[in-house]
């Protein structure tokens, strides 16, 4: 799987990750989205964790506002948020009422083990550490759904019933937010400690985005596990 083009700093972390990382985005999950073989049962149950997910997600992204030096960091930021809030869960939303389970039940999900795991880790990475610490944590969700998304829009069957996850993440208007974030990480790295190669901090940093990229592989497993 060619890594598409997130910043420099995205790109040291990945290869920092690779078993993690390849764990990650080539999942069975992700293979059943890609050829339709995922049981819907699977789907729906990670998609009403996945909800809850992104609740706490948002709020993470949130912290990053306050965490931020600059102007240019607080708007990446807020987008960012707005863009989970306001676009994605909506894909949650619209898949799951078709089955019967309005937004009030989803909000309401008790959440698995996994996704309290992922979550927490992250939510804490950024009330513990700095900006960099979190957009550590925050990189995997956010560039690897990016690069499943573009991966599956080349490679899924076109009866994939999963086709509208697919469209979601592969769409430009979320490759642009990759992008954007990735760059964001990039200035960030390069205005807080140099040369990301360099620094002291680099091992840290790579251990949070390697730690976050286990907790995406157990969330998957746990919704292939329903």
């Amino acid at each position: 799987m060619t890594a598409p083009d997130y910043g420099q700093t995205f790109a040291q972390w990945r290869s920092g990750a690779q078993g993690p990382w390849r764990d990650y985005t080539r999942h069975a999950f992700v293979a059943g989205l890609s050829d339709g073989t995922l049981p819907r049962a699977a789907f729906l149950h990670y998609l009403t964790q996945d909800y809850v997910f992104l609740v706490h997600f948002a709020r993470a992204w949130s912290l990053a506002v306050v965490k931020s030096e600059t102007l240019e960091e607080m708007r990446t930021c807020a987008a960012t948020v707005n863009a989970l809030v306001n676009h994605e869960m909506a894909l949650h939303i619209g898949v799951c009422a078709a089955h019967g389970i309005d937004e009030a039940t989803l909000f309401a999900t008790k959440e698995a083990e996994a996704n309290l795991a992922y979550t927490r880790y992250v939510l804490d990475a950024g009330l513990q550490g700095d900006f960099l610490d979190l957009m550590a944590a925050l990189a995997p969700c956010v560039m690897g759904y990016g690069e499943i998304g573009l991966h599956l829009a080349q490679t899924c069957s076109a009866d994939t019933p999963y086709k509208d996850w697919i469209d979601t993440y592969s769409a430009p208007d979320y490759q642009a937010v990759c992008k954007s974030v990735g760059a964001m990480v990039d200035r960030a790295v390069a205005q807080r400690i140099g040369p990301l190669s360099a620094a002291p901090r680099a091992a840290r940093l790579q251990q949070r985005f390697t730690m976050a990229t286990e907790l995406e592989v157990g969330f998957w497993q746990m919704g292939l596990d329903a």
